[in-house]
């Protein structure tokens, strides 16, 4: 069963540890291929250092101030394309790093695994043919320990157990 978008209009600290088990399901050529979510980093508004909108609405990160439910995807180093889904209500960004899938570690694997670019910004996890997420099993245990990457935030932004993963 989709998810909706009752499950990502909600705040980015609910959401992101509820993702661990969630089906991704891509689309591919003619196939589905689908992969349990193991890892993710919950990034919380302009507060947060660490998020992308602590440097206010900018073209990069204008999808983040949309609904709950897209995704918001950029690239790094060059060649990485980093997946994110938008959390939460309009005007208030929030996003989840998808940091791990079953059989991939690391966000950039993943995305070059799954053919993930810059054409999946603002893509509509609810209604996409192309990428969604099914329910399943909430996973009860997982850790929660500080972000990777992210020591430019200082603190306590640095220390805030928010990237959640399966044991």
């Amino acid at each position: 069963m989709r998810l909706g978008d009752n499950f990502f209009i909600r705040d980015v600290l609910d959401v992101a540890p509820e993702l661990l088990g969630k089906i991704l399901v891509i689309k591919k050529d003619d196939s589905i291929i689908q992969f349990p979510i193991t890892e993710v980093e919950a990034y919380r508004g302009e507060a947060d250092r660490a998020c992308h909108a602590s440097k206010g609405r900018t073209a990069r990160t204008e999808i983040m101030y949309h609904q709950g439910g897209v995704i918001y995807v950029y690239l790094i180093y060059g060649m990485y394309w980093m997946l994110n889904f938008v959390t939460g209500v309009a005007n208030q960004p929030q996003a989840a790093l998808i940091r791990g899938i079953e059989g991939f570690d690391g966000p950039g694997k993943l995305t070059k695994q799954l053919s993930i670019n810059k054409s999946f910004y603002g893509e509509n996890l609810c209604h996409s043919q192309r990428i969604w997420l099914e329910d399943s099993k909430s996973v009860k245990d997982f850790i929660a320990t500080p972000r990777i990457g992210i020591d430019y935030a200082g603190e306590p932004w640095i220390s805030k157990p928010w990237r959640f993963s399966t044991t």
